[in-house]
């Protein structure tokens, strides 16, 4: 076993543990380790958690850093994404892709739909983004019982309060905008997605359609998986609040607004309260401090590009992606 996958062996114990998935690259270890942090702050003393990172280009110091933070009952792997004929067409698909700026153009967002084929020992699991933050066990999330359903998500907010989001996703997608889910928070039949050849039927879409998305990862989801997601309660995925309900279990700084690059960001003391400890606070301290006005003037561009974008796309007089045609 390498010295960097540590704690619970997956091999002995895997149908006893809770397996939390996330996917990162240099760029989000600082963010990763204080969601990993609050993850390891909320756990249940009685049960064993193991976190598997799936990455590409992250250095040996941050594998290190993020390594220390093993706990008692919470294991940490690594798992390093390696060439194959799938991510290949990603890559491609992704370096072709232009007009949303860098929120969506790099490849690790996709690495999660390769968990159900790469961890054939996980029979379901959870996988959270790197901007979250965990305010209860995530245990709790993992014992929900998904039925005849693929995976469980969140209706996506955004889509539903922001009128060029759920016009592309409506008309675009042709998928309605109650039914559409945010990809920051899943849990995962696992067993299931290895059936449906999950990761082969999104890179058959990419390479029969070759379209522009707005949020590629997660449009092909919600396509691929429509009426097999269960709508996941909003206290899993919850978007930062001046006020939030009782009851919240999960924080996600999704997409803009991030604490670690703006001040008085709604909920950011969680998120500097699960940075302690980690090994990264300064960095991220070092980050926000030299967030500059041009680099803010830039993030807001990319918003209204992306707004822009699919307020375009909206205007589709049928869906651009007919994947009834092609399932």
């Amino acid at each position: 076993m390498s010295i960097f996958n540590t704690g619970i062996n997956p091999l002995n114990k895997f149908s006893k543990v809770v397996p939390v998935f996330l996917t990162i690259s240099n760029d989000y270890a600082q963010y990763a380790a204080a969601a990993i942090n609050s993850l390891m702050k909320h756990t249940n003393p009685e049960r064993n958690y193991r976190v598997i990172i799936l990455y590409d280009r992250l250095s040996l110091p941050n594998r290190w850093r993020l390594r220390n933070m093993v706990t008692k009952n919470c294991a940490i792997e690594f798992r390093k994404m390696k060439f194959n004929v799938h991510l290949q067409i990603i890559r491609t698909y992704c370096a072709t892709k232009t007009g949303t700026g860098d929120f969506f153009s790099k490849t690790v967002y996709y690495y999660r739909a390769f968990i159900a084929r790469l961890f054939p020992l996980y029979d379901k699991a959870v996988y959270i983004d790197s901007d979250t933050i965990l305010l209860d066990d995530i245990g709790k999330l993992f014992d929900i019982d998904l039925g005849d359903k693929v995976i469980a998500a969140r209706v996506d907010p955004k889509v539903t309060n922001v009128p060029e989001f759920k016009g592309y996703v409506e008309n675009a997608l042709g998928i309605p905008a109650s039914e559409y889910v945010n990809s920051g928070v899943l849990l995962m039949d696992l067993k299931k997605l290895r059936k449906l050849h999950y990761i082969t039927r999104m890179t058959d879409l990419m390479k029969d359609f070759d379209v522009s998305l707005v949020a590629p990862d997660q449009d092909y989801l919600n396509l691929i998986l429509q009426g097999k997601i269960m709508k996941l309660d909003d206290n899993w995925n919850l978007e930062p609040a001046e006020e939030l309900p009782k009851g919240a279990k999960l924080l996600h700084f999704n997409l803009f607004n991030k604490p670690w690059h703006y001040e008085d960001v709604n909920c950011e003391e969680y998120f500097w309260n699960a940075a302690k400890g980690t090994g990264f606070y300064g960095d991220l301290w070092r980050t926000r401090q030299g967030f500059t006005d041009e680099m803010r003037k830039k993030d807001h561009e990319k918003v209204g590009a992306l707004i822009a974008k699919a307020g375009e796309l909206a205007k589709a007089k049928e869906p651009i992606i007919k994947f009834g045609d092609k399932n």
